[in-house]
């Protein structure tokens, strides 16, 4: 597929074979469930028109305001399959309210925590048959929100269109492979008073450079550092950090650049199942490498909705390379993972009210 070409648009629900086929192994971001939930926002009508609909394409004018001034929001959560035939959905709430702080910074309209749910709700029944059901596999729902008005003055649009998709997902391996990290000196991802902390188009075009530098050093992800010192250890990718130091677990502090993570949010709040403390402080790139070095940082990973929880194996800089305990998968991070898997497949009981059924 040429970088001018579509996929190809379903005429109506697609096949139960051929769907069933496609969930054996769906990959991540290139399989779309058949529906999609839409809603319209104007200044003068307010949020209306919502709808759930076959998934079609957009029919958007080349001026539309998206395209040229970057005014595009969105978020990523997931649904799981459950034995009785029901469906639940992950913290929707929390991304809820999360869609509508990015908006909020972003000079868009707030979609109300109560349509956002029943939006995801929607799209999550109408395509259930989409759900997979194997332990790691996932039904990844893509809410995004976008500047719909036809017009080239630099400011705020007066129309938007909001959407959701969904994705049969296979992100979150069971038993995940370490990954190594390419810690970027001359890139960074946000600065204080910056959009770092909303999930807005912008922050992840503008790390791809960063990613290639990654890729070119035989990494899979990029480490930002702080904007004003290049100091200070924040996110991985998208993703946000966290370390562990014998019983403590230690993860950067949302300053103001970073990401709130909803995975983060719920790692921080496992940790005591585990019997962990936990530490929300600064971490500097020198910290990390003598941490490890001296082995009193014994495990890293990364963490977020796509991938759960990604162990990290090895750290890269323009100076070198350290490996991270045995650059394998320590245990902390399994038995995080585990527990975190064991709450959305249901193994466990639920005892933080995260789960919503649909």
């Amino acid at each position: 597929m040429t970088a001018l070409e579509s996929p190809p648009e379903q005429t109506g629900p697609m096949p139960a074979e051929q769907r069933e086929a496609l969930l054996r192994m769906p990959g991540f971001g290139s399989l779309y469930s058949d529906h999609m939930v839409t809603a319209r926002w104007t200044a003068e009508a307010g949020w209306h028109d919502t709808r759930t609909g076959p998934l079609t394409a957009f029919s958007l004018h080349p001026a539309t305001m998206a395209f040229h001034y970057g005014q595009t929001i969105f978020e990523g959560l997931k649904a799981f399959w459950r034995p009785d035939g029901r469906h639940v959905l992950f913290r929707p709430g929390d991304h809820a309210r999360r869609f509508a702080r990015s908006a909020r910074r972003m000079a868009m309209p707030e979609l109300p925590e109560a349509d956002f749910l029943a939006a995801v709700a929607a799209l999550t029944r109408a395509d259930r048959d989409w759900v997979p059901r194997p332990r790691g596999h996932s039904f990844y729902l893509r809410p995004f929100l976008l500047a719909a008005e036809t017009h080239l003055s630099n400011r705020p649009a007066a129309e938007y269109l909001f959407a959701v998709i969904g994705s049969p997902a296979r992100p979150a391996a069971v038993e995940p492979a370490p990954i190594r990290l390419w810690a970027s000196t001359e890139y960074v991802r946000a600065a204080d008073g910056g959009t770092g902390t909303v999930k807005c188009g912008g922050n992840y075009g503008g790390s791809y450079l960063a990613q290639q530098e990654a890729a070119a050093h035989g990494c899979h992800q990029v480490v930002w550092l702080d904007a004003r010192e290049r100091r200070y250890v924040e996110e991985v990718g998208g993703s946000n950090l966290f370390f562990v130091e014998g019983d403590r677990l230690v993860t950067p502090p949302l300053s103001g650049t970073l990401l709130a993570g909803v995975t983060r949010d719920s790692i921080l709040r496992l940790a005591g199942r585990l019997g962990l403390a936990v530490a929300e402080e600064p971490v500097t790139l020198e910290d990390w490498e003598r941490g490890c070095r001296d082995g009193r940082i014994t495990e890293t990973f990364a963490c977020g909705t796509a991938r759960a929880l990604a162990p990290v194996g090895h750290a890269v800089t323009p100076e070198g390379e350290w490996a991270i305990g045995d650059g394998g998968t320590g245990p902390v991070t399994r038995r995080l993972l585990h527990t975190l898997l064991d709450i959305q497949y249901g193994v466990t009981p639920d005892e933080f009210g995260w789960l919503h059924a649909v």
